[in-house]
């Protein structure tokens, strides 16, 4: 155990030395591995630790994500039904419209034809008038050659403008208001009279100095159209002064008469041109008139004789009105009647929903098994006893009594 094993230096290094050095150095060895260990042990357990913490994150993240997965798979199967439906509805709407569009097109199609068809027919007949028209050109033409040869002739121009006069006079007069040809005391007869409220007629001769006016208009030199001047204005006092002398009649016959001139263009010449034949006839108390203006004075007199009727009628008017107040008096008492019957009638209905009213309490009260017996003695019904007549009397002559 002694024995020198080596040399270290100049000390020598026996058996025993190195066997308790050897010792020593497993010694401290085995501390050394024991340290480790336990230190390898504690940093295992906080590893250990930090791993199973980790896990446990790793976990929660895990589920989050599941989650998350599940609700982001929930909300694409959401966003898959919301696009079918809308891609749903998207085709329902573009077939509603093209089915419109179809619907609209075959209506404008239809409008369309019906209009041309419409519009053929309109042109049909507008060719048609237009047909009308020309076979009444032609008829007119004929007319305005026979109008042309009857004016031509002086009796047959005076019997046109009798009968424009009397046709006139026709349409505006009551029949028994004028009378044609009719004579007078000095034996002339006027074309037409009128007779007025005063019972003394109006006369009313037509001329047509149309002779005159033609030939001033085919006047070209300025003594043709001084002769032809000359020559209306003669013809138009001759016409006055005839009128005046054969048809004023003092205490007989109006003031005034009319000298009638059938044609508006005629009158318009004589009026606009010679002022001063206007102002002599006037004052010879003879009134020159066309057609229009004879429609106006014959508006004039109708109502003047209306006024009269109603001036005669006066009393019987009177009466009438008097009679219409006394319907209106009874016609008063009456509404005042109704009115009280409406009153009635209210008062009744008013009785008819506290009846009703009750009815529902009872109901509720049935409905509910509630049958207690301290409720009023008011709402307990009786019997009202009445003559079998009230029965058969209006609604309005008798009340319903509470409970009823």
């Amino acid at each position: 155990m002694n024995d020198i094993l080596f040399m270290l230096g100049d000390v020598p290094v026996r058996t025993s030395t190195a066997l308790i050095a050897f010792g020593a150095l497993a010694l401290v060895l085995l501390l050394i591995i024991a340290v480790v260990i336990s230190r390898s042990g504690r940093r295992g357990a906080e590893m250990a630790m930090a791993q199973a913490i980790r896990a446990d994150e790793l976990e929660e993240r895990l589920s989050e994500m599941m989650r998350a997965q599940s609700e982001a798979t929930g909300r694409v199967d959401a966003m898959g039904q919301a696009l079918a439906g809308r891609q749903a509805e998207m085709a329902r709407a573009v077939s509603e419209r093209l089915d419109s569009v179809t619907h609209r097109v075959g209506q404008s199609m239809e409008q369309t034809t019906r209009n041309t068809m419409d519009s053929l027919r309109v042109l049909h007949e507008r060719l048609g008038i237009i047909d009308n028209a020309h076979k009444n050109l032609s008829d007119l033409t004929t007319q305005v050659t026979t109008l042309r040869d009857v004016l031509a002739n002086k009796q047959s121009r005076g019997a046109f403008g009798q009968a424009r006069m009397e046709a006139i006079v026709q349409d505006g007069m009551p029949k028994d208001s004028f009378a044609f040809q009719h004579t007078l005391s000095n034996g002339k007869r006027p074309d037409c009279v009128i007779f007025l409220p005063d019972q003394r007629p109006l006369c009313i001769d037509a001329k047509f100095p149309l002779e005159a006016v033609t030939a001033l208009h085919d006047a070209r030199t300025d003594d043709e159209k001084k002769f032809a001047t000359q020559r209306l204005r003669g013809d138009v006092m001759k016409h006055v002064t005839d009128i005046a002398d054969k048809y004023l009649i003092a205490g007989e016959t109006q003031d005034t008469a009319l000298m009638f001139v059938p044609s508006e263009s005629v009158y318009a010449e004589i009026h606009d041109g010679f002022d001063d034949v206007i102002q002599k006839a006037y004052r010879a108390r003879i009134v020159l008139v066309s057609p229009s203006l004879l429609m106006l004075a014959i508006q004039v007199m109708q109502q003047i004789l209306k006024d009269a009727r109603m001036r005669d009628a006066a009393d019987q008017v009177r009466t009438e009105v008097m009679n219409m107040m006394g319907d209106v008096e009874r016609l008063r008492d009456r509404v005042s009647k109704l009115g009280s019957h409406f009153d009635q009638v209210s008062e009744d209905v008013r009785q008819v929903l506290i009846s009703v009213n009750k009815i529902g309490k009872r109901a509720a009260k049935i409905e509910e098994l509630d049958f207690s017996k301290d409720e009023p003695a008011a709402d307990a019904p009786h019997i009202v006893k009445t003559d079998n007549r009230d029965l058969f009397q209006p609604q309005s002559s008798r009340k319903l009594q509470a409970g009823e």
